[in-house]
Parts: C-alpha cells; sequence; structure tokens
C-alpha cells in the first residue's frame, strides 16, 4: 500500500512545483524580454533492498525557453530590443554580470544607463553616462550616442556602446532575479555580430493560451494524484477493518 502512497504523494509534490512554474510564467507575459520557464520530470525507482518496486519523481531538466518574443515599436529612445540572439549585459548587485533581454532603459539620477529595475547596463567599456537635456540615439551595433541639436550644425558624440554578449544558451542558467548568468560566473565576450533595434522593446515569449491549458491540466492531474491517496486511505481502513473481524 505505501508504494501508492509514495507515487501519488511524490507526483503531487512535483505538480504544485510545475503549478508554481506556470502561474509564474502567466504573472509575466506582460513582462518585456521574459523569457518562459520549463519544467520537465521523470520517475526514478528507488534503489536498495526491498524498495525496488518504489520510484519517486525527480527534476530532469529545469531549463528556459529561448524563442524570441514579438517586437513593439515604442519610438522611445532608450528602448533597445536585441535583434535574433544576443543578451544585453548588467551589473548586479555584487558587481558581477548577468544578461537579460529587457531592453526598457532609463538614466538613473546620475546619468547612468540602467535597467527599469535599477540595474547598471554595461557597455564593452562599463557604465555608460547620458547627459542631461540632449536627444539619445541607439544604432543597431549598440552604439549609444547623443545629439546636441542647440548648435549648427548638430553635433553627435558617442557615449559608449552597448556590451552584446551571445554565449551558448547550454551554457546559461537563470538566477531567482530573473536575470541569466553564466553557468561557471565568468563575463561572456563581447559578440560584434549581436544587434539591437532602437526605439522598440521585445515582449514576453509566453503563450498565454498555451499556459493556462497547462494550469487546468495540472490540476486535473493534481486532483487525480489526491484521489489516489484517497483509495490507499479507504482501502488501508478496509483491510484493518476485516482483519479486525478475523
Amino acid at each position: 500500500m505505501d508504494r501508492l502512497i509514495y507515487t501519488a504523494m511524490s507526483g503531487a509534490k512535483h505538480i504544485m512545483e510545475q503549478q508554481a512554474t506556470t502561474s509564474n510564467n502567466l504573472a509575466n507575459a506582460t513582462t518585456t524580454g521574459f523569457r518562459a520557464q520549463i519544467d520537465a520530470f521523470r520517475a526514478v525507482p528507488i534503489v536498495g533492498d526491498g524498495l525496488a518496486t518504489r520510484s519517486f519523481v525527480v527534476d530532469a531538466t529545469i531549463g528556459s525557453n529561448f524563442a524570441p518574443g514579438v517586437t513593439q515599436q515604442t519610438g522611445r529612445p532608450l528602448d533597445v530590443a536585441v535583434q535574433g540572439d544576443g543578451w544585453l549585459t548588467v551589473q548586479t548587485n555584487d558587481g558581477s554580470e548577468a544578461y537579460t533581454r529587457n531592453g526598457d532603459l532609463k538614466a538613473s539620477e546620475n546619468g547612468v544607463l540602467q535597467t527599469q529595475n535599477g540595474q547598471t547596463v554595461l557597455g564593452v567599456d562599463g557604465p555608460i553616462s547620458i547627459p542631461p537635456n540632449l536627444k539619445v540615439a541607439v544604432g543597431s551595433d549598440g552604439t549609444v550616442s547623443s545629439i546636441d541639436t542647440t548648435t549648427s550644425p548638430s553635433t553627435v558624440t558617442i557615449l559608449g556602446t552597448l556590451k552584446l554578449v551571445n554565449p551558448s544558451t547550454q551554457n546559461l542558467v537563470r538566477g531567482d532575479d530573473g536575470l541569466f548568468r553564466t553557468k561557471n560566473g565568468a563575463p561572456a565576450d563581447a559578440d560584434p555580430n549581436v544587434k539591437v533595434q532602437g526605439g522598440a522593446l521585445e515582449g514576453s515569449n509566453v503563450n498565454v493560451i498555451d499556459a493556462m491549458v497547462n494550469m487546468i491540466g495540472l490540476s486535473r492531474q493534481f486532483d487525480l494524484h489526491m484521489s489516489m491517496l484517497k483509495t490507499a486511505e479507504t482501502t488501508e481502513t478496509t483491510a484493518e477493518q476485516l482483519y479486525t473481524l478475523s
């Protein structure tokens, strides 16, 4: 009887984890540059004397869907959408590098280029400073320039170049903060082949309909596992009653 209980309990536990992942995907369906999370599980038999018939469910892979989201024009100068493969580089609170597709950028109070979450956006030579009261443009190669229209002709000044990287997705892991990092923590090299589009943002790649259907399916699976536990309890109670009568 304990085999049924172990199987049902293990399955229900991981279904709840899948529901949490799906819920997180739905919550980020409108988050700029968000990459949907993917969970996969498999049954693993327990090795040991008298335990060969028992199995638990374990995480097989926990990854991300790296398919691109839809690019939308915004016309905002500091909005940046990475075209194709590639990532923007940001600096985390501990000073290390992390990578994101969220190109919703701004200038901080000190004039430093940042994400809306306050992470410093790194250029190939470090942080990029944005001067106040000047028009700013981002080129397809990540070059950030200021344009002073008060002079004749207008003066264009290169402020820096975004550090655009393209490490293998197999070498990337997602952190709890939603940012990606290399598995060994080493900074990725800048890739001149990565291009961006200024005045645009990439949307989330979460398929809302698929996520909702998946949530309904997981709910039904969870109910099934709970029914299995109830069946095990009923069967055990009946067996005890028969044993008492005998």
